[in-house]
């Protein structure tokens, strides 16, 4: 049969070379036509339908996916919940702008910096694509540039990487010039160079130092550590930590009550007793007391300690710690929900400085409504609401509020709480990245905020995008309040008419 096909198809083509020139010419301009047409439905179609993938994603507004290279959801996952701080993006921009002056295009992929904002910009939809799905092994090479060996074929920490992340960046920093150094020791060693020039290097002033070298990333924040001696009361200087994120434990919970972040936070900064500590104040005070002048021994007490955040970053991250161990030692998962809120207040967990009084007499007239609730001489007592007694009326608390403003959108509601109508440390929720799984395999996925759109650069988005590596869908602000959050990604709401405090001024 296949040969009788053959034979027809031969048979087809010497019939069209004995008949003449005429229907030869007419045939083939049949086909010519027919092609035409054809070719031209098809451009038709795909400038109306195609690329279909590419169209599809900016109609509904949605984000590239990335590329999942064997394990590396944790990366893609944290890469989506950067890539929803404008703050940092912006800060990145400011930061590798001396490298388009001063660097040449080859030796930028050198920088973690300069493949982490293309990376943020593409994924942000600030950077046009023609990809759905990206692919962020550039991240992992220049990683190991840095001396991170990250295997994209083992599972890794989101967490961890965020720190490697900040750490890296921060060396980057630290690797620039920040002043002119007065005497350059290649040029010293060259012969022609006299002395009367190397005496002119010391004259000129020093160039100022560019403030993209300056500010550190929006993350970077400070903890305060206060010690008050319980027997005299005396405060023993504050101590001052940096932090990249904050990593929150999860108390026992109490059977009929939910856990929320205000008691996750609450139980981190919650005060501490140290015992036999030296107290230089105790001890003076009982060489005082002795008349002769003889040595006393060092006068040992028990100091309260408490934690407190003496600088608030612009962009926070917090870390709910779900590792737990058993009573045999391994390590268990804490899979319990812990509640969060789209807005967060920070005002009660914040350390204020002690002024003098012609300052904060002039702090009072200023902004007197910038007193933080729940503060007292600088240490934060228990938020309104972490033990409510029963029959009371219900406070704001960060986590527990009424269903009414967890389904709510856009805006803070301050009418709502009059006792947090005038918050200074307010912070919108951008991303919130999950783990499912136990300790020893699962799958990390991202929720995060659309990015604004082209004509309203500056707005906040209210919709809310699930992402799993390179599968992007819709999601309610109800679906994100509800999931088992791992990583939290608030950035600071600036208030038009709230005023600079004294405080604030001295932060900066």
């Amino acid at each position: 049969m296949l040969l009788g096909g053959v034979a027809e198809a031969g048979g087809a083509v010497r019939r069209l070379l004995r008949a003449g020139a005429a229907v030869r010419h007419k045939a083939m301009k049949n086909w010519g036509v027919i092609g035409g047409v054809a070719a031209a439905l098809a451009a038709g179609m795909y400038v109306l339908w195609g690329p279909i993938a590419e169209r599809k994603r900016r109609r509904r507004g949605l984000v590239p996916g990335l590329l999942n290279l064997g394990n590396t959801c944790f990366m893609n996952s944290l890469l989506q919940g950067l890539s929803s701080c404008p703050s940092f993006i912006k800060w990145l921009e400011e930061f590798t702008a001396q490298y388009k002056t001063e660097q040449s295009q080859s030796a930028e992929h050198q920088y973690l910096s300069v493949t982490l904002l293309r990376l943020l910009r593409a994924l942000s939809c600030q950077e046009a694509t023609e990809d759905d799905v990206l692919d962020a092994s550039c991240l992992l090479e220049v990683l190991r540039v840095y001396r991170w060996q990250i295997s994209s074929f083992e599972e890794q920490d989101a967490h961890e990487l965020f720190h490697v992340l900040t750490s890296s960046l921060e060396d980057e920093r630290d690797r620039q010039p920040r002043v002119t150094h007065l005497f350059d020791v290649h040029s010293l060693e060259q012969p022609e160079i006299t002395q009367k020039q190397i005496s002119c290097r010391t004259r000129g002033s020093l160039p100022l130092v560019s403030n993209h070298w300056k500010s550190p990333h929006p993350f970077h924040g400070r903890l305060t550590s206060n010690m008050v001696c319980k027997h005299c009361e005396h405060q023993s200087p504050v101590r001052y930590d940096t932090f990249d994120s904050l990593s929150l434990s999860i108390p026992a919970a109490v059977w009929g009550r939910p856990m929320t972040l205000d008691h996750c936070l609450h139980h981190f900064i919650s005060s501490e007793s140290v015992k036999d500590v030296v107290c230089d104040n105790c001890t003076k005070i009982r060489a005082e007391r002795i008349l002769n002048g003889q040595s006393i021994e060092n006068q040992r007490t028990t100091f309260v300690k408490q934690l407190k955040l003496g600088k608030l970053p612009q962009c926070l991250c917090i870390h709910l710690q779900r590792l737990s161990w058993s009573n045999q030692g391994t390590p268990l998962k804490r899979h319990e929900h812990v509640q969060f809120n789209e807005f967060l207040i920070m005002d009660i967990y914040k350390y204020h400085v002690p002024v003098h009084k012609s300052s904060q007499t002039e702090l009072n007239q200023k902004n007197s409504e910038e007193a933080a609730p729940g503060t007292k001489d600088g240490i934060a007592v228990k938020p309104a609401g972490a033990e409510q007694p029963s029959g009371t009326k219900p406070h704001f608390v960060n986590g527990a509020c009424p269903s009414s403003f967890l389904m709510s959108s856009g805006t803070f509601p301050l009418a709502a709480f009059p006792e947090c109508s005038s918050p200074v440390y307010l912070y919108r929720l951008m991303a919130v990245v999950v783990h499912h799984g136990d300790m020893h395999s699962g799958h990390f996925v991202t929720y995060r905020r659309s990015p604004p759109s082209p004509r309203s650069p500056f707005a906040v988005s209210s919709q809310w995008l699930w992402i799993s590596d390179d599968t992007v869908r819709k999601a309610s602000l109800q679906e994100v309040l509800s999931c088992s959050a791992y990583l939290l990604f608030y950035e600071r709401v600036h208030s038009r008419v709230q005023p600079q405090s004294l405080e604030s001024k001295a932060e900066e």
